[in-house]
């Protein structure tokens, strides 16, 4: 493989699988010429995906030439396509660190992320991995709400789901502007791979929630990039009343835990107290008013409760909002949104118009992309969107 780099940053991309026979080759087969390295990671897939992966990486490497100084950096492996299987399933999260890990050790500059189900579309990488590359973002990653047509091939149940979500991972990242964080279509930089605890961030399904709080205690940079959302007609098997368990219980510790990072551990920030008074208002309030309308039910006066509990609610909504907008502040260098298609490149890979929007993926329920009701287990190994 000849050494390509792309603006002078040396790129990586990981491809996870999980039961992806069917897909995980053509995604391989697809992954621009500018990328140096490919690691295509199969967590322990019970199908023939590490057969695919195996004989198309043979295919592409006999084809290369090895690139002279990734070969030197990482010990002499000049291969494009670098196969690589856990012994046994370990959850998405693994998949990616694992790819994470031997970039970095590879010395790789920039790692992209493209699960091997074929819905990220790969003539849009370049626009992915661009805040990074241009040293703007330390972390990028597509958003698909933020336009009407971007969202065109997602369901009103996936909207609906992942705007909750959103909304939710704000609290929990501290990254106000940032959405669509079930998105795993991203690139990091090696920097900030050497930088995060990788162990300390969940191996399942939550881990691109959890990696953001991780990337904004460590105050690093994160791009959102708009992109089209890509689905075929395939249906979810994943558990749903799990997952949301899972998740909303990971994004409450997550919260939790920046607070006393950032705003307790490393310096004390009042946006913890307002937080704490605005939680306490609100839920007291909310008590109080409760129990008003008990009394009234069975004709006692409450008037006097009712108005001081109105005024207790309303007096949490004021310090939560005062809490948010301090929070906000706190991280708005962090953040840098790339929300339009302003660049020739844009224009061609990924038109505005729904005539040219990138063609939906067919796929099968089988490899669902939440999960396998065969497994019980797959869900674990993707992220929802």
């Amino acid at each position: 493989m000849e050494e390509t780099m792309y603006k002078g940053k040396s790129i990586a991309v990981v491809v996870t699988a999980y039961q992806e026979a069917s897909f995980v080759g053509r995604v391989i087969e697809t992954v621009p010429e500018f990328v140096d390295r490919i690691y295509a990671v199969d967590d322990a897939s019970p199908d023939d995906s590490w057969e695919v992966i195996t004989r198309v990486a043979e295919r592409i490497n006999e084809s290369t030439e090895p690139g002279h100084e990734l070969a030197v950096a990482d010990g002499g492996d000049g291969r494009r396509v670098v196969p690589i299987r856990h012994d046994e399933n370990r959850g998405y999260g693994t998949a990616v660190k694992t790819g994470y890990r031997r970039a970095a050790a590879d010395g790789i500059d920039v790692v992209a992320v493209m699960n091997g189900d074929g819905q990220m579309d790969p003539e849009i990488l370049d626009r992915i991995i661009d805040p990074v590359v241009t040293g703007e973002a330390d972390y990028a990653k597509g958003n698909r709400l933020l336009y009407p047509e971007d969202r065109e091939g997602m369901s009103t149940f996936r909207f609906v789901g992942n705007a909750m979500l959103t909304g939710l991972s704000k609290f929990a990242s501290g990254y106000w502007t940032i959405g669509d964080p079930q998105n795993g279509y991203t690139a990091i930089s090696r920097e900030a791979i050497e930088e995060l605890d990788l162990e300390e961030i969940t191996d399942e399904y939550g881990f691109l929630n959890h990696i953001l709080t991780h990337l904004n205690v460590e105050g690093l940079r994160v791009a959102d990039v708009a992109m089209s959302a890509v689905y075929g007609d395939e249906e979810s098997s994943i558990e749903y009343t799990s997952f949301v368990r899972y998740v909303s219980l990971l994004l409450l510790q997550s919260f939790l835990w920046r607070l006393k990072r950032r705003y307790v551990v490393e310096g004390f920030h009042p946006a913890v107290v307002f937080y704490g008074t605005g939680t306490a208002g609100m839920a007291g309030g909310a008590a109080g008013l409760a129990g008003a309308m008990r009394r009234l039910l069975r004709g006692e006066d409450a008037l006097a409760e009712s108005v001081a509990s109105f005024a207790t609610m309303l007096l949490g909504v004021c310090s939560l909002a005062t809490a948010i907008r301090m929070d906000a502040e706190e991280s708005e260098h962090l953040e840098v949104t790339r929300y339009e298609y302003d660049t020739e490149t844009d224009a061609d890979s990924v038109a505005r118009s729904g005539s040219t929007s990138p063609p939906a993926v067919e796929t099968d329920s089988s490899r669902e992309l939440e999960g396998s009701t065969a497994t019980g287990r797959a869900e674990r190994n993707r992220p929802l969107d």
